[in-house]
């Protein structure tokens, strides 16, 4: 996809092609990653119908990252190995830009002894996520018939290869930065790795920036939980529960069941190796 956009991008440039890429850019990452595979098939943190949610995750894949399968595979382990008391710095993203970018977009990590992972049987036993799984790559050709049908050449090249291509890669960076110390208002006890809260990248990450919040809350479907935190997948999902598609919506858990938190107050900064912090 990066060498189809690369070499094709220049020859089909056109500024229809360049909307295309840009709506499909942020409607497939906020409906289908953010809302439907992130705070829905992984965390269950609202319920829906199972149409909805098929549509969701359908949406999900055509990012092009993975299908529904890979997805959760992909985030349960790396979410695992954070919480350990130490943590492979392939999982803590402590290596520069430069190598992380490399092992995380073209390389795979092999355990001596790998964490067991299992789908859980409602997705695992459903024909239509079975069926996702193993042909997720090909639904970017249904999506590129139906663009060559309405914009040519350049509809396909800047909604297909130049939006799988900066999707995925945008994917990785977003990881990289909101695991990385920054801006933070809680840590989670005993875990190697602290997320992050990126100030200033609310619209662009569909609320996926308040990392440290979702650390410390992974069941809220609501990310950014403080005045000013700007949450567009948030806000995706109150409008599905106002339509009445969705319900059960998951919130921070009270503060008498916050015993792996510590409090560090108001989005404090620290960059400290605090709790074990990137060991």
């Amino acid at each position: 996809m990066v060498c189809a956009a690369v070499v094709l991008a220049p020859m089909y440039f056109s500024w229809g092609g360049v909307a295309v890429f840009l709506l499909l850019s942020y409607v497939t990452l906020l409906i289908g990653h953010s809302v439907g595979m992130h705070r829905r098939l992984i965390h269950r943190s609202f319920e829906c119908s199972k149409a909805l949610e098929r549509f969701l995750v359908w949406i999900g894949v055509l990012v092009g990252m993975a299908g529904p399968f890979g997805i959760l595979k992909i985030h349960d382990v790396r979410d695992w190995a954070q919480r350990q008391s130490a943590c492979h710095e392939f999982f803590a993203h402590t290596r520069g830009v430069w190598v992380n970018s490399l092992w995380q977009l073209h390389c795979r990590f092999e355990f001596d002894a790998a964490p067991k992972f299992s789908v859980e049987a409602e997705f695992a036993n459903d024909p239509w996520y079975r069926w996702m799984e193993l042909t997720w790559p090909l639904h970017q050709v249904l999506l590129a018939a139906v663009l060559f049908a309405f914009g040519g050449w350049s509809w396909v090249v800047w909604g297909v290869p130049v939006r799988v291509a900066v999707s995925v890669t945008s994917h990785w960076v977003v990881t990289y930065f909101a695991h990385n110390p920054g801006s933070r208002r809680w840590l989670v006890r005993d875990a190697a790795v602290q997320a992050a809260n990126l100030r200033g990248w609310a619209f662009l990450t569909h609320g996926e920036c308040w990392h440290n919040n979702h650390h410390a809350f992974p069941e809220s479907a609501r990310m950014g939980l403080e005045s000013g935190q700007f949450d567009p997948g948030w806000l995706v999902v109150q409008l599905l529960a106002k339509a009445g598609w969705v319900s059960h919506i998951g919130l921070p858990r009270c503060e008498s069941k916050r015993e792996d938190l510590v409090v560090l107050g108001h989005d404090a900064h620290a960059n400290a190796l605090v709790m074990g912090d990137h060991v």
